[in-house]
């Protein structure tokens, strides 16, 4: 089947600016690390003792796989967007419907970051300036001796009543909550918290990539150094506690202190640990999100990427470490840990100082997210507006302002997170829900990226290549395709019974739209100017050298999701 150009192209008023270089993409993704924040006390909790294991071993992965996304981002200087939208080139030889697929699933799996890390925000700031009292803190023992001989109950029943009593209100407030289906909604105080600092960073994006990247680097430059004396300092002031690390076995149950050992549920525990971890560790692969933003695309796209990876590396491997290392298992196993909104002051404890200084390190844990929440909206926003450039997504998504920031997917993502902030704010179990449903379409997209990474060698060998990864990458970036899968198969279910299967859910919605964009819209063909990226003239047949490889690599990734789905159980 012959692929034709579109009589009429995606009108815009205007394009994204060349305006910055590696360095500029290395402070965007600079956020990439207080992804950490999001999930490191629900891993702990899953999988014990392995739970800084898991990290490295994830990390690596993504360092890794990322060389594939520097060698297939190099062959198209003139695109926005991401690995996606450099994947999706890929695919479209073969089928239609796939390519789309990678483009909307990476934005689902990147935007609710933004939601996501607001709701951790809003609950570090209401922890600072409305804390619940601890258990065994003194206001709650004055309560109780207090009040206590007027209960009838036991002394932990006593406690919890102190407990109940002396939250401030602002914590249980809420304009509106309901439930529907696995997940709650709930206009809360931390909804309005977070949504004015989701405000705040749409702000920040509306000056352009520029302007973006100059706030990010001051921030970053703040929120990095902490973030690496978290990681440091425990090591050298006798913190860590080595017998933090063994027995070097899943636990018998998540969220209970009993190890237990490597049969089938505690590689389930694992693999869990895997799937959730690989939407931290794996984000640094937006620092290509800017190629058609660089002044010098050749060079800049590869060591965006590489030194983005560097400094992931190095935090998402030490802070972990550290983190486990003093906290100990039921350390991890706390409630404020598991559900995210101590871990801020849990890290700043770590280092000592007193009460001043944990109170400055968790103000710079939440300039850390918001450092997180500028790089997710930077890359998701550009991965729409490239999408919709490139005939996969709706035409208003190609829109830039005057600053060259494209405002209507900045817009578009906005709208959308504010939903999603009133799921995530509402309970732990929703939280979770969101972020296994997010990084199901995050495994989508890395499997079909990965294996774009072989297919262009074979379809676009022609093309000139600024960057060529060594073959060995690219082919254990195709075995790793794979085992992404396999975390997702067996791992999903950990985090929630129901997320796989909405997250496949998701991934389809985009098949209508595209269909309604290219068909009906379109007529049925590509924006001229995808096709030439692609070394392809308007009118011409798309060769396709791969001949039924790509086919059997979908069938064979459906295989691995079912078997690993059906074999793990926890």
């Amino acid at each position: 089947m012959s692929t034709t150009v579109a009589a009429s192209e995606v009108q815009t008023s205007g394009g994204l600016h060349r305006s910055i270089d590696w360095t500029g993409a290395f402070w965007v993704a600079s956020g990439v690390p207080a992804l950490v924040l999001f999930s490191i006390g629900s891993i702990g909790g899953t999988v014990g003792n392995l739970a800084f294991a898991v990290w490295i071993v994830s990390m690596l992965m993504g360092f890794i796989q990322s060389f594939t996304y520097a060698e297939i981002a190099g062959l198209f200087p003139n695109k926005s967007g991401g690995a996606s939208i450099y994947g999706a080139s890929a695919w479209v030889r073969y089928t239609k419907l796939v390519a789309p697929l990678s483009v909307w699933c990476n934005w689902f799996a990147w935007s609710p970051v933004l939601s996501l890390g607001c709701s951790i925000a809003a609950a570090y700031i209401l922890n600072a300036l409305a804390p619940v009292p601890a258990v065994d803190s003194s206001t709650v023992a004055d309560w109780v001796a207090a009040n206590g001989a007027a209960l009838t109950v036991p002394d932990a029943e006593k406690a919890a009543a102190a407990v109940s009593a002396l939250t401030p209100s602002i914590r249980t407030w809420t304009l509106f909550q309901t439930t529907i289906g696995p997940v709650s909604f709930s206009l809360n105080a931390a909804f309005f918290i977070g949504a004015l600092l989701m405000l705040g960073t749409f702000a920040v994006q509306h000056r352009g990539i520029l302007g973006t990247a100059k706030v990010q680097k001051y921030i970053g430059l703040i929120v990095i150094v902490p973030m690496a004396i978290v990681g440091i300092v425990p090591l050298l002031n006798g913190g860590v506690n080595w017998s933090n690390f063994s027995p070097f076995v899943p636990l018998a149950t998540a969220y209970a202190p009993e190890p237990g050992s490597w049969n089938v549920a505690g590689w389930t525990l694992a693999l869990g640990g895997m799937f959730i971890a690989a939407w931290s560790t794996y984000g640094f692969e937006t620092a290509v999100c800017y190629t058609s933003e660089f002044r010098d695309p050749g060079r800049d796209t590869f060591k965006a990427i590489f030194y983005s990876g560097l400094l992931c590396l190095a935090l998402f491997s030490l802070v972990p470490f550290t983190f486990q290392g003093v906290l100990g298992l039921n350390g991890m196993l706390a409630t404020p840990i598991v559900d995210g909104s101590g871990v801020a002051a849990a890290m700043a404890h770590m280092v000592g100082g007193g009460k001043f200084l944990e109170g400055i390190l968790v103000m710079l844990m939440i300039l850390a997210l918001m450092l997180c929440l500028m790089t997710a909206m930077a890359g998701s926003s550009r991965t729409l507006y490239q999408g919709s450039v490139d005939g996969w997504l709706p035409r208003y998504l190609s829109h830039v302002n005057e600053h060259g920031a494209p405002t209507r997917a900045m817009w578009t993502d906005l709208v959308v997170n504010l939903v999603v902030l009133a799921i995530a704010c509402a309970d732990a179990t929703s939280f979770f829900f969101i972020l296994a449903v997010s990084n199901c379409g995050y495994i989508i997209f890395n499997f079909l990226n990965l294996n774009a990474g072989w297919i262009h060698r074979m379809d676009s060998g022609h093309l000139p290549r600024p960057y060529r990864a060594p073959t060995i990458l690219i082919a254990l970036g195709g075995i790793f395709a794979f085992v992404n899968v396999v975390f997702m198969g067996a791992g999903a279910k950990v985090w929630n019974p129901m997320a796989l299967w909405a997250g496949l859910i998701t991934a389809a919605l985009i098949i209508p739209v595209f269909c309604y964009r290219h068909y009906v819209q379109d007529g049925g063909r590509f924006p001229a100017e995808m096709l030439r990226d692609l070394g392809v003239e308007p009118g011409a047949r798309m060769e396709r050298k791969a001949g039924a490889l790509p086919y059997l690599t979908l069938v064979g990734g459906v295989i691995v999701l079912l078997l690993a789905n059906w074999l793990f159980t926890v």
